[in-house]
């Protein structure tokens, strides 16, 4: 298996320190938000690494390098045009090249580190086409929202309004595919801000009658994509690592 993390994004929300430096590398504790997500597949055992930069976005290449003192093996691809989470994993499939691949935001910090582990085993318990982790959501007009029955996953839709919303679990920013998914990725059709979303693409493949499941995750997940967040990041993380004051 390998291991996806779409970095293209341009932070907007984060301004001005994202004028500065691409947001996946702003710090949560000791390290920038993007290692932590390295980490976390490290120990879910994956160690060959795509990471999808827009055009002139160099930081991450220099933070990581080749990914050899983080004990993995790192791929740059470029995603040309943002268009979508779905675009943006589309182009890292001929790296993928036929293998199962999780993917995971580069801007998402997940604890504990040990979530993305759980999900792989879980996708590999129910050999799964895909599966999604999620989280129940306070709004649900922030995530892909999911319409469940059993284990299995029958509809999502993306950022629905309040009174669309089929349950409160959103998206947790982190999956597991075979690579069916680059099949469903190309027979996805613009959706939500006319973008491709890996919202869709799931879909196309529940609709094809694939196998797709969801698991709960635990712990805790922040998209660090305000200064709120990036703060509420920075909190939890020291005050559970032991870095402040007593």
């Amino acid at each position: 298996m390998k291991g996806l993390i779409p970095a293209a994004g341009s932070g907007t929300r984060l301004g001005p320190f994202t004028h500065a430096m691409p947001k996946e590398l702003l710090p949560v504790g000791d390290k920038a938000v993007i290692e932590h997500v390295v980490e976390s597949f490290v120990k879910a055992g994956i160690d060959d690494i795509i990471i999808v930069v827009s055009p002139n976005k160099h930081g991450l290449s220099d933070y990581f390098g080749s990914g050899e003192r983080f004990g993995v093996d790192i791929t740059y691809v470029v995603q040309d045009d943002r268009l979508g989470l779905a675009n943006a994993v589309a182009a890292g499939e001929h790296v993928v090249n036929g293998s199962p691949v999780a993917v995971v935001l580069g801007d998402n910090f997940f604890s504990p580190d040990t979530i993305l582990q759980d999900l792989k085993q879980f996708h590999e318990d129910n050999n799964a086409d895909a599966t999604v982790g999620v989280m129940e959501v306070l709004d649900v007009t922030r995530h892909g929202i999911i319409q469940t029955d059993g284990n299995n996953i029958v509809d999502l839709i993306e950022k629905p309004e309040v009174g669309e919303a089929p349950s409160k679990l959103g998206i947790a920013g982190m999956y597991v595919f075979e690579p069916e998914i680059f099949d469903a990725i190309s027979d996805t059709k613009p959706g939500y801000k006319d973008e491709y979303q890996l919202t869709d693409s799931i879909k196309v493949m529940v609709e094809q009658g694939k196998n797709v499941v969801y698991r709960e995750i635990g712990g805790i997940h922040i998209d660090v994509g305000t200064p709120e967040d990036l703060m509420k990041a920075n909190e939890y993380y020291l005050k559970n690592n032991n870095k402040t004051k007593k």
